[in-house]
């Protein structure tokens, strides 16, 4: 059964609020060397075997998972 694993990150330049707030308590936690945090969303999904699962995984991200505005995405179909 094919498995889609998708990655649900901001683009680039826009300001994460939840990667700054950890990026300031790791530093309190005496975690200097970390240099920043981005915050993202891991997904994964079992698809059927019928269809074409990268037609499929496309439909899902763009309609419902990412937010094309502010949100990029990348992905992988493995056979498991």
């Amino acid at each position: 059964m094919p498995k889609a694993k998708i990655t649900i990150t901001l683009k680039p330049g826009l300001l994460d609020a939840q990667g700054r707030v950890l990026h300031q308590a790791l530093q309190q936690l005496g975690f200097e060397r970390v240099q920043g945090v981005h915050v993202g969303k891991y997904l994964e999904v079992e698809l059927s075997p019928n269809g074409d699962p990268h037609e499929q995984v496309e439909a899902m991200c763009q309609k419902l998972l990412a937010n094309p505005v502010i949100e990029q995405y990348h992905y992988e179909v493995v056979d498991e």
